[in-house]
């Protein structure tokens, strides 16, 4: 007997997030991949056509497109998965974490459109929303998170930039940006992590190609207090991996590639008694995009979370 394949369209599949996610689908079994010609790919009837044949769509593309992809469809079966910014603080939209909470998951199984979420904004909630959720620090208290990331994150256009020769002086150093404290991602960075007010946010591009660091400090709560309680709230979680204590660093640094090319990330607490350094590690192509793309694809089809997926 042959099994109903499910049909995917992936709306960007030239970018960087299409590119992976055309990847890992290519090594599954259970789907269909519709594929536009390279020519027609912003031709809009194409589009809307492959858009309403779907069973699940992937949208690749810069905010305005994403919207006007989803404008076009009209199937009421087609389930969408948007890795843009542009529904991430939607209310008719469902955050795409399932990690977060048991609600949160059984919310992706069940919607028709999902937000994939942003890859700073993956490891700030990670670390946050379960600490507001069980009332460990208030929904006001000031928080600052600094990151630091690959420069594959900024898509084709900062690849480009940091692989010309010409920058090759100038981007030789990590180079902190979105210096006016107005990053994309802090909507949703607030809002998915349950604060009253956006965290100040320093994020830090490096001359490496993928892999991230999230890192928040607290002056509350000792280190160990804390790696017990993320140890209990992430357990079964096959992605999530919180690190001992005496976990050993690469020297005394704490390096952001051990997590590439895998959809784990890691949950690491450092510190003393007083104050303690919070950290998630995780490939921002992976955990950080396509594959949290995938994993929410598989909570939508109700196969097994990890199919695909390392």
């Amino acid at each position: 007997m042959k099994l109903n394949k499910t049909k995917i369209f992936v709306d960007g599949q030239e970018g960087t997030t299409g590119l992976e996610i055309n990847e890992r689908l290519l090594k599954r079994n259970d789907v269909e991949l519709l594929k536009i010609d390279p020519e027609k790919r912003k031709d809009a009837v194409e589009r809307a056509k492959y858009l309403n044949e779907a069973d699940i769509v992937f949208l690749c593309l810069p905010d305005d497109a994403a919207r006007e992809s989803v404008s076009f469809i009209h199937n009421p079966s087609t389930r969408v998965i948007d890795a843009s910014t542009a529904h991430r603080t939607a209310g008719d939209w469902v955050y795409g974490i399932p990690e977060l909470s048991a609600e949160h998951r059984e919310n992706i199984g069940n919607a028709k459109r999902v937000s994939n979420p942003g890859c700073f904004a993956t490891g700030f909630a990670m670390l946050i929303y379960p600490l507001v959720r069980e009332g460990i620090i208030p929904v006001d208290y000031p928080v600052t998170c600094h990151s630091v990331t690959g420069y594959s994150g900024g898509g084709k256009t900062l690849i480009q930039r940091f692989n010309a020769e010409e920058n090759a002086e100038k981007l030789n150093s990590p180079c902190f940006y979105a210096l006016g404290l107005n990053h994309k991602h802090l909507p949703e960075m607030q809002k998915h992590s349950g604060l009253s007010q956006p965290p100040i946010f320093t994020p830090i591009v490096s001359k490496y190609y993928r892999g991230m660091v999230v890192a928040i400090p607290l002056h509350i709560h000792t280190a160990k207090l804390l790696n017990s309680f993320y140890s209990d709230y992430y357990k079964g979680q096959p992605f999530v991996k919180v690190m001992p204590m005496d976990f050993e660093t690469e020297w005394g640094y704490l390096t952001a590639e051990s997590c590439n090319n895998t959809n784990n990330i890691e949950i690491l607490t450092f510190g003393n008694d007083t104050q303690t350094l919070l950290a998630a590690r995780f490939d921002n192509l992976g955990k950080g995009a396509s594959g949290a793309a995938i994993q929410n694809m598989n909570v939508m089809l109700g196969v097994d979370e990890t199919y695909g997926l390392i």
